[in-house]
């Protein structure tokens, strides 16, 4: 296996992909969706712009998603002051009941991913790798 920063980032990418498609099966979510869930569940009542950038997701692409949400009843979106850019978005009863779910599911994922590595170990990756997570956003202008 290449030790390239960029091939192991891709495999990591697609490797959590799957994990987390096979953790989430069942729970009735649209790809998307769960990272929305796990972002409110932390951020409730939070404005669009920041779901988008939080979720690293095209604020276009946000509102097809948050759209097909709010039909399944996981969220609701209250605007303030009358101005549709300050669109609020609240997760549901069912919406935290989901968020749970996904909480628990990533926190699954993360336990087998850092099985057998120490806890000072993991501290220190993490460190590190939110660094780079930092950069790789001010380099590419996504704030």
């Amino acid at each position: 296996m290449d030790k390239s920063f960029h091939y192991l980032s891709m495999i990591n990418q697609s490797q959590l992909q799957k994990k987390a498609l096979i953790k989430l099966t069942g729970i009735g979510l649209t790809p998307g969706q769960p990272k929305i869930l796990d972002y409110l569940g932390l951020h409730d009542g939070s404005i669009q712009k920041d779901i988008a950038y939080g979720c690293q997701i095209d604020p276009a692409t946000l509102t097809g998603i948050l759209e097909r949400m709010e039909a399944k009843e996981l969220i609701e979106r209250h605007i303030q002051k009358g101005n549709r850019r300050s669109s609020y978005v609240y997760l549901t009863d069912s919406g935290r009941e989901k968020a749970k779910m996904v909480a628990e599911k990533f926190l699954e994922i993360e336990e087998s991913v850092f099985e057998g590595i120490e806890m000072e170990e993991r501290e220190q990756f993490m460190n590190i790798f939110y660094k780079i997570c930092c950069n790789m956003v001010d380099t590419e202008g996504l704030q």
